[in-house]
């Protein structure tokens, strides 16, 4: 018997949980079965197992990759010089986020956002997914202080500014944009950037008197 590759190993891996987030998006994570997903992928049932055990692994795995890929995204950003800016580079992760999980649901809306908010709903009721998220939420907070530090080292912000607090906001502002798209839907292209940017030019007026 030939011997299967890794690159096919890893190919189908890809496709069972590409089907799986699209059916977790459209459907949610109770009302889906691994019926349904082996349907999405067009793979039988010894195929899929030979994978993952059931849907439990399956979101597992899907938050795992997000939040590595966030990770790395942050981590790489870090390493710049300058570093970019928040405005570019949450929407830099948003668009990384759009190549790893390109999926989209019948009414051509991105099938990611609509995820994350599933996934979120399941923490609570999944102790290690909650887990999961935990370490992944830590990792990608780690590397955002890395981009925090960047910043200070190049000038661009004073070298006082809380690292932690400032890392904390930015993945949740980045959350937060991702459930209201999940809620609301899609906004104009570049509103996520124009935002930032808007924030980041205003100035304090009670600079001048801490002064």
């Amino acid at each position: 018997m030939a011997r299967v590759s890794q690159a096919h190993l890893d190919a189908r891996r890809r496709q069972i949980l590409d089907a799986a987030a699209l059916c977790f998006a459209r459907n949610g994570f109770h009302a889906t079965s691994m019926h349904d997903v082996l349907k999405e992928a067009d793979l039988s049932a010894g195929a899929v197992y030979r994978y993952f055990r059931g849907k439990d692994e399956l979101i597992t795995a899907i938050v795992a990759e997000v939040l590595g890929v966030l990770r790395e995204t942050y981590e790489g950003a870090a390493e710049e010089a300058p570093p970019p800016l928040p405005d570019v580079l949450i929407t830099r992760a948003l668009a990384r986020m759009r190549e790893v999980r390109p999926g989209l649901l019948e009414d051509g809306s991105w099938a990611f956002p609509r995820l994350v908010a599933q996934a979120w709903t399941e923490v609570g009721r999944n102790d290690e997914l909650a887990v999961q998220v935990h370490t992944g939420y830590t990792a990608v907070r780690s590397a955002w202080m890395r981009v925090v530090e960047s910043y200070k080292a190049a000038g661009l912000i004073d070298r006082s500014a809380d690292a932690d607090a400032m890392s904390r906001v930015m993945v949740a502002l980045a959350q937060g944009f991702v459930a209201h798209l999940a809620a609301l839907g899609p906004v104009p292209d570049g509103t996520l950037e124009r935002g930032l940017r808007a924030l980041m030019s205003m100035r304090d007026p009670r600079a001048g008197e801490r002064g």
